[in-house]
């Protein structure tokens, strides 16, 4: 088992899920780890997906070629969201997708990140050497859930002609709401959405801007199937833009960037738009209890504040560093998320992924355990 002395000097990585990697530092089995670094929903992937991947598997979908237009699964996507297959785009997950728009957006001037944020639009950026700028977001904000106003002046934004938005915010949880966004399509000549958590989030549709894009050829918006189905091994996001840009993409991308099982998965769920609607309704009942109990057990720990959330994770500030909790609750054989990649954020700064009430009482557990073995402050 590792030391915290000796595990701390480690460079935090820039996603959380490393399942495989942090079980071996502990020496832990990693089928006994419960991984709350990654925000995936806890049930098994729904019963039609599964099905559609063990025809797929008797099929000719390992054999052949899978569809370079990637037709029925654009035709499946476009229908949920009431939009022409023309305006959208499969990747392989939602990383593929920065890194083209990312090419778009360095071809445009300065990207404004605002910071904490997701590190991979930082990756996809330095792909093509583009100028970017950190633009800092308030750590302070209402003990709700529901849509907040997007917080940014435009004046903290004026040297952008790109801005990179998350909704619901990542690793914060705050949503933004769309009318407070839709004012920033009409300043800068790109707008990038990263809605990958908002399908989880309870009445979080609203607030989706896929509704603007027909009207506003400089918005992108991308999702991930990810998070909403628990299959990030699979690989499976879209974009929702204006169809040049995306012949565009198409063009520079690989010949095969969807593989078959992935386009049988995703068109099999999409396409089942009753089905999906249920999955996505059981997803965001337990965002909404889980998460107001989880938040709740967390504020009686002592030294620790959990920040109001509207997605499937949460922000937890400690009045000290957080990095020993951290090692210790690990080698109990819980992740956590460590935030020191999130720029604006730091040492003392956790996210914990919602799990089911079973794995929230053994995260609850394991920090108590380990805060009575390392009080903080």
């Amino acid at each position: 088992m590792v030391s915290p002395a000796v595990a701390l000097g480690h460079r935090p990585p820039p996603h959380g899920g490393n399942l495989i990697q942090e079980a071996q530092r502990f020496g832990l089995n990693p089928g006994r780890v419960l991984d709350a670094s990654a925000s995936l929903v806890p049930f098994s992937p729904p019963r039609r997906l599964q099905q559609a991947l063990a025809e797929a598997m008797r099929s000719s979908a390992l054999r052949d070629y899978p569809d370079r237009r990637q037709a029925a699964l654009r035709e499946a996507i476009a229908a949920w969201h009431g939009v022409p297959p023309e305006q959208v785009l499969p990747g392989n997950g939602a990383a593929e997708l920065f890194t083209w728009v990312a090419r778009d957006a360095a071809a445009l001037g300065v990207s404004a990140l605002p910071q904490p944020g997701f590190a991979d639009y930082a990756r996809a950026l330095r792909c093509w050497d583009a100028a970017s700028e950190s633009v800092p977001l308030s750590l302070a904000w209402p003990d709700q859930s529901d849509p907040h106003p997007w917080p940014l002046a435009p004046d903290s934004l004026a040297n952008a002609s790109v801005v990179w938005i998350t909704n619901p915010h990542n690793p914060t949880g705050q949503l933004w709401s769309r009318a407070s966004l839709e004012p920033l399509l009409a300043r800068h000549r790109l707008v990038i959405c990263d809605e990958a958590f908002l399908p989880l989030v309870p009445n979080g549709e609203q607030q989706s801007l896929i509704p603007l894009v027909a009207d506003h050829p400089n918005l992108v918006v991308i999702r991930s199937l990810t998070k909403l189905f628990a299959v990030a091994g699979l690989r499976l996001g879209y974009a929702i833009a204006a169809p040049e840009r995306l012949q565009q993409w198409s063009q520079w991308r690989d010949p095969w960037p969807v593989n078959g099982l992935a386009l049988a998965a995703g068109t099999a769920v999409l396409a089942d738009q009753q089905g999906f609607e249920r999955w996505q309704q059981r997803v965001q009942h337990w965002v909404r209890h889980e998460g107001a109990w989880l938040q709740h057990q967390v504020g009686q720990l002592p030294g620790l504040h959990p920040r109001p959330s509207s997605a499937n994770y949460l922000l937890v500030e400690g009045q000290a560093s957080l990095l020993v909790l951290r090692e210790q609750v690990a080698q109990r054989g819980v992740l956590l998320r460590d935030c020191r990649s999130f720029e604006g954020l730091g040492e003392r700064w956790l996210r914990i992924g919602l799990q089911d009430r079973r794995g929230n009482r053994r995260i609850l557990q394991a920090l108590r355990r380990a805060l009575r073995h390392q009080p903080l402050g």
